[in-house]
């Protein structure tokens, strides 16, 4: 350890100092009747986003991709989970992610950490709830200039909710028909004109179509906010998570036609492939977050958060790990433990200058961060009493862990300095242009085997962002940008760094895109992009070990986006997209990127039939798409292992709200209406989730 807290802190406080704290920090707004949230919306629609640009900034005048599900959204579709969120997002891809956190592939880039709450990073392993969020952004694209390390193929941010000067309680119920349910509160309450508090809180009973998956999860965030005179407000936030689950990687595959690629078996969409009382994931967490922003002068703001995290995580796993032998035949099976603790220290601190020179209109970014995590992670594997499971006679090993394969510990310190200027030349002219510089510094201790391995490594890197937007209209903008990203050789959570890895450069993505965005009204807009994707240096999971990382070379996506959200007619709301991918290894077509799917689309809709009653229906498409990268041929390279391709397929969920009174709301979500069986996703090749057949959820939501 570099640095204690303490001296952690006083980084922080001279960050907050030295620039007089994010402008999507929690504030009251100027007739001190709410406090304002990162981003406006109404309905489905979202106007702008402070995280995009860390300056409060129309998504007309961003050149990039941004998709936005507001909380209207969120409780329409009865979402619980960033999974639930970004099967509608076109252009993203769920992982699995071994049946214990998050996991996304965008643009073809796969990632456990690229998820930020409130523009801050949190890029802990673990799965994220919505009870105590205002929308989720994905914003599309490597933009380290905002972000910094990381984000090759851009980011998902969770706005938090944050306290308003109305007094209200609201709380919701839910069940569904595998018997999982929940219980929440939001209650929310003025002390007086200058000082207000928030909570939220909920406990949630996890079941699903799976034979012994079940989990529970309780969560609590307290929040207080205080209005510091006319310009400066102070946001402080504590959250505190309980999360006990069980771990499931789903099924495996089966060998088709020789050549041909492997399928995800049939006929065990239930079947557990664990051990009942073993497979589990157990995690505390606790984030607190201290967030000021304010006035300096008329034309210059300040804006800060320091975010502290502490997370204790461990699972165990029994899984498949191999192809079944036959339909009725035998898979292979391992095992293995994985506790990690990590503690987290962010400070970052941001001026927005706003000046003219001449004809030039300029808002002017000012930022910097300083950040220190500490992890600790170790690995043993697992023994069993039958290392292989019977498909025709299912029976469940039993298993010891007792065989140790890693121990690490690590600290990470990074500082970042950026600057970025949005010029407006004239009405019809904005440019975008920035560069950051990211010092990131890992130093750590590979303790297993016998003898300890030190590892360390420092990059310094600058990453540039340019994006030029023609209005030629009011409301229609054109533009094009340039950016790009970069990943360390200690990938997404620097658990080691090899005697190889360790003398690498990191990797590097760089993205051009061109794009229009039409806000053909204030409640309805659309977006269309063409983008290009190039990653250098690049690596992905070992097919035949997928502990264990591979270098490929260069990988390219090159896609077509298209969203659209808002209202069609007073009565009538939409979300919805389409996307197109290719993603392959730069200069054979052949050698495909996992989890990239061609085509993927979907749109929820939501109709008014009155002012009590309304329906939902949405539709998610999804093409085939490979589990994990395509390889050579067979035929050309016997050794090659096969790789499963997951089949298309449509899912089809629907909805019914009605108001019973003015407090009083009830709704029934119907997901997978037509019972369609599908395979949602996967972790690896043999590692395959099932999806979930038709179930129904009632939900009634009381707020007064």
């Amino acid at each position: 350890m570099r640095y204690s807290i303490s001296s952690n802190i006083a980084i922080a406080v001279a960050i907050l100092s030295a620039n007089p704290v994010l402008a999507d920090a929690a504030a009251f707004d100027d007739d001190s009747r709410t406090i304002i949230v990162t981003g406006a919306s109404e309905g489905y629609v979202a106007s702008n986003s402070v995280t995009a640009t860390k300056t409060d900034t129309p998504l007309l005048d961003i050149p990039q991709t941004i998709n936005v599900i507001t909380r209207e959204q969120l409780e329409d579709q009865a979402h619980y989970s960033l999974a639930d969120v970004l099967h509608y997002v076109p252009g993203v891809t769920v992982g699995q992610g071994e049946g214990n956190r998050d996991q996304i592939t965008l643009r073809g880039q796969n990632t456990t950490a690229d998820f930020f709450l409130d523009g801050v990073r949190d890029d802990v392993q673990y799965y994220r709830g919505l009870y105590n969020i205002e929308r989720v952004e994905v914003l599309k694209g490597p933009y380290a200039l905002i972000f910094g390390r990381g984000g090759g193929g851009g980011i998902i941010n969770r706005v938090q909710k944050s306290p308003q000067t109305e007094t209200f309680y609201a709380g919701h119920a839910s069940i569904n028909s595998f018997g999982a349910y929940d219980i929440s509160a939001d209650l929310n309450a003025p002390l007086n004109d200058a000082i207000a508090v928030r909570l939220n809180a909920v406990y949630e009973e996890q079941k699903n179509h799976r034979d012994f998956v079940d989990g529970w999860r309780y969560a609590w965030n307290p929040y207080i906010a205080f209005k510091l005179g006319e310009d400066w407000k102070l946001g402080l936030s504590y959250e505190y998570v309980d999360d006990d689950r069980v771990t499931d990687r789903g099924i495996p595959s089966i060998a088709t036609a020789a050549g041909q690629p492997n399928r995800p078996i049939s006929g065990f969409r239930d079947q557990f492939f664990g051990v009942p009382g073993v497979n589990r994931t157990w995690l505390e967490a606790q984030i607190a977050k201290l967030r000021l922003d304010g006035q300096i002068a008329d034309n210059l703001s300040f804006s800060g958060t320091i975010l502290y995290g502490d997370y204790d995580k461990t699972y165990e796993n029994v899984f498949a790990n191999g192809a079944a032998t036959a339909q009725n035949g035998t898979v292979a099976l391992s095992a293995y433990s994985d506790p990690t603790k990590r503690e987290n220290f962010i400070a970052q601190s941001n001026l927005v200058w706003d000046i003219s020179t001449g004809p030039l209109a300029h808002k002017l970014l000012f930022g910097i961060e300083y950040g220190d995590q500490q992890s600790t992670n170790s690995r043993v594997n697992g023994t069993l009493s039958s290392s292989t499971f019977s498909l025709a006679n299912p029976v469940f090993p039993t298993v010891t862990f007792n065989v140790p394969n890693r121990n690490t510990v690590s600290d990470v310190e990074f500082f970042s300095a950026y600057v970025q200027d949005q010029i407006s030349i004239g009405e019809n002219v904005d440019v975008v242009a920035g560069l950051r510089y990211d010092s990131f510094d890992i130093e750590g201790v590979d303790l297993f085997p016998l003898v300890d391995r030190p590892f360390a490594r420092k990059d310094d890197k600058i990453s540039p962002r340019v994006g030029l937007i023609i209005k030629p209209r009011e409301n229609i903008s054109l533009y094009s940008s340039y950016s790009q990203s970069f990943l360390p050789r200690s990938g997404d959570q620097f658990l080691t760094l090899s005697v190889t890895q360790q003398n690498l450069a990191p990797e590097k993505f760089t993205n051009y895109e061109i794009g229009a965005k039409w806000d053909i009204r204030p409640n309805l807009n659309v977006t269309l992009a063409l983008f290009q994707l190039d990653r250098s240096n690049a690596t992905t999971p070992d097919p035949i070990n997928p502990l264990v990382t591979i270098n490929v070379g260069e990988t390219r996506t090159k896609g077509v986006e298209f969203s659209a959200a808002g209202q069609i007619t007073s009565q009538w709301q939409v979300h919805g997209g389409y996307s197109y991918q290719d993603a392959t290894l730069k200069g054979n077509d052949f050698v495909r990127l996992g989890q990239v799917p061609k085509h993927q689309a979907s749109l929820w809709n939501r109709y008014d039939f009155s002012d009590r009653f309304a329906a939902g229906i949405g539709i998610i498409h999804q093409s085939s798409q490979f589990a994990a990268i395509r390889t050579s041929p067979l035929p050309t390279n016997p050794t090659s292992p096969p790789t499963t391709r997951l089949p298309s397929f449509t899912r089809v969920d629907a909805a019914l709200y009605y108001d019973v009174s003015d407090n009083v709301q009830v709704q029934l979500n119907v997901e997978n209406l037509f019972d369609t069986e599908y395979f949602s996703d996967a972790h690896n090749n043999n590692n395959i989730s099932t999806g979930a057949p038709v179930n129904a959820r009632f939900t009634i939501r009381v707020k007064i």
